[in-house]
């Protein structure tokens, strides 16, 4: 919570207009104690192997970093910027690198846009994309139109979310 409070209180003041939090390098054996999850580390629980016990840590986990990335948002919610909050100003993404950790899988990778980004932004709803055919590269580069940064293609981008 310390580290989102800071960045709540640069984007407060000004200090910065972008900030990059990473809750734990993949490959980590941390262990989460507030996430009340079974003291295995954050990578091998992610290694499930379809093990019930197993999967059930890394969903307590999961829930833990949602509830911290919550804790943000609610945090911005709460300080007036210009005609709104910060949240409002702001946009939060809020993902993974892989869509089943477990086999390595890197499709169909979950991610939570958070915030208006100055009316940018269209929230409140759920989008979903046929499976195995859109990369987080199209997500990306239309992120980048939101911010008036333009570029043919980013990554392993196929082209952009336009229902973003």
């Amino acid at each position: 919570k310390l580290q989102f409070d800071l960045l709540a209180l640069a984007f407060q003041a000004d200090i910065t207009r972008v900030g990059t939090l990473l809750f734990a390098r993949d490959l980590t054996g941390r262990t989460y104690p507030e996430s009340e999850a079974p003291t295995s580390g954050f990578h091998g629980v992610s290694h499930h192997g379809e093990d019930p016990r197993r999967i059930a840590g890394l969903a307590k986990i999961n829930q833990y970093h949602v509830k911290m990335v919550a804790y943000l948002a609610e945090s911005l919610a709460k300080k007036q910027d210009g005609d709104g909050t910060l949240l409002d100003q702001s946009l939060i993404l809020y993902g993974s690198n892989m869509g089943n950790s477990n086999q390595h899988v890197h499709y169909d990778v979950p991610h939570v846009l958070v915030g208006g980004l100055n009316g940018k932004v269209k929230g409140g709803r759920h989008l979903a994309f046929p499976s195995k055919q859109v990369p987080t590269g199209n997500l990306m580069l239309s992120l980048l139109d939101k911010y008036d940064i333009h570029q043919d293609s980013l990554g392993d981008s196929t082209g952009r979310l336009e229902a973003l």
